[in-house]
């Protein structure tokens, strides 16, 4: 009688956010797994949905990082990189343009810019890539993609046929754009925006009056930069303000599909499919998966339930593991998680618990494996 082959693991966390990378979660649960049960294998895969870790998500997918100078969104150097398999780009918003870009983390709600997001476009189309994915997310502006299209050549003019300045209180002034200087590369390129936010450019539900108060917009800079960008959609192309995603990254959405022709997926599936996910899932017996807080918010279409909803199509169970879980038994058994497993069940103390998440993700896994 022989014995069964060992049991084959698929770890595919998403970043535990102010803590740990989505690699860094993977390696802790493998060690914690292997530990435990020597003859169990694990395969990690990364896995993001266009947000920030969404290039070292393909990194370790195998692609090749492509580093360089840009600028932030207060226009000061910043050094980033996205990541390249033949004419395919990854172009990350958050590490370009994010929040985490802000010299000083000082917020500039009226003037951060996607200028160096079109900037990285650029050096990709440079590069020879013609399929660009840009990952929207955790974006520091409210400029509608403005600054994005000014990098790649797109001239916006005032009354007096000036250029205008970067950023999106100026779009107030914006009364035609010149389009016969863009990136001869984006002719024959296709752009598609990895993103799960559905929301219009304008009004209550669009991009200055959800997301600008996150970017240090007080209520009187949110009526201004609606304004703006209301403006903005009148120049650029009014019929796409109200299309699903426009307000996505500070509008940036909006300035991609009207400008650019680009295509909205789902950022969570195209992450799957770029990196081969489901081709990976006929190779695990189990998969595991998770993120910092799996709560309410997660069941509306996050990484971990793109995973879960991939793995399910393929009869392979999934584990949930997240640094705090905010889910009755009730609602991760009806979303169709395995089990799942909370670091602050370990640690309740939540300063603790992220500062040795690494840890308690080993022990986490040593749990998983004897079970």
């Amino acid at each position: 009688m022989t014995n069964p082959p060992p049991r084959r693991v698929l770890l595919a966390p998403d970043k535990f956010k102010g803590s740990l990378t989505a690699a860094q979660v993977a390696a802790a649960l493998a060690a914690g797994i292997t530990g435990a049960a020597p003859g169990t294998t694990c395969r990690t895969t990364p896995i993001a949905d266009g947000g920030d870790g969404t290039v070292d998500a393909f990194v370790a997918a195998g692609w090749e990082r492509v580093e360089v100078e840009s600028y932030g969104p207060t226009l000061a150097p910043v050094r980033t990189s996205y990541a390249v398999r033949g004419s395919t780009a990854v172009v990350e918003l958050a590490a370009v343009s994010g929040l985490v870009n802000l010299p000083g983390g000082q917020l500039d709600p009226l003037h951060a810019s996607t200028y160096g997001v079109g900037d990285v476009i650029g050096d990709a189309l440079d590069r020879g890539a013609r399929d660009i994915v840009l990952g929207l997310g955790g974006s520091a502006s409210t400029d509608g993609g403005a600054g994005m299209l000014q990098a790649l050549g797109l001239r916006i003019l005032d009354s007096d046929g000036n250029e205008l300045p970067c950023g999106g209180a100026a779009l107030a002034r914006a009364v035609h754009v010149d389009r016969s200087d863009l990136h001869p590369g984006l002719v024959d390129a296709k752009l598609t925006l990895a993103s799960d936010v559905d929301n219009p450019l304008l009004g209550a539900n669009g991009a200055a009056a959800v997301y600008g108060p996150q970017k240090g917009a007080d209520p009187g800079q949110v009526a201004t930069l609606d304004a703006a960008l209301k403006n903005w959609a009148a120049v650029l192309g009014p019929e796409w303000a109200d299309k699903p995603g426009a307000g996505a990254a500070g509008g940036t959405g909006f300035g991609a599909l009207a400008a650019l022709g680009a295509s909205m997926r789902s950022g969570i599936d195209l992450v799957l499919d770029l990196i081969d996910f489901r081709a990976q899932l006929a190779e695990g017996d189990l998969v595991i998966t998770g993120e910092g807080s799996l709560d309410a918010q997660s069941l509306s279409g996050k990484a971990p339930i793109g995973v879960l909803d991939a793995a399910r199509t393929a009869g392979v169970p999934v584990i949930a593991v997240a640094g705090r879980l905010l889910l009755t038994p009730e609602q991760i058994r009806a979303a169709g998680f395995a089990g799942a497993y909370s670091l602050s069940d370990l640690e309740p103390d939540p300063a603790r618990s992220m500062a040795n998440a690494a840890e308690l993700l080993e022990q986490v896994g040593a749990r998983i494996a004897g079970s």
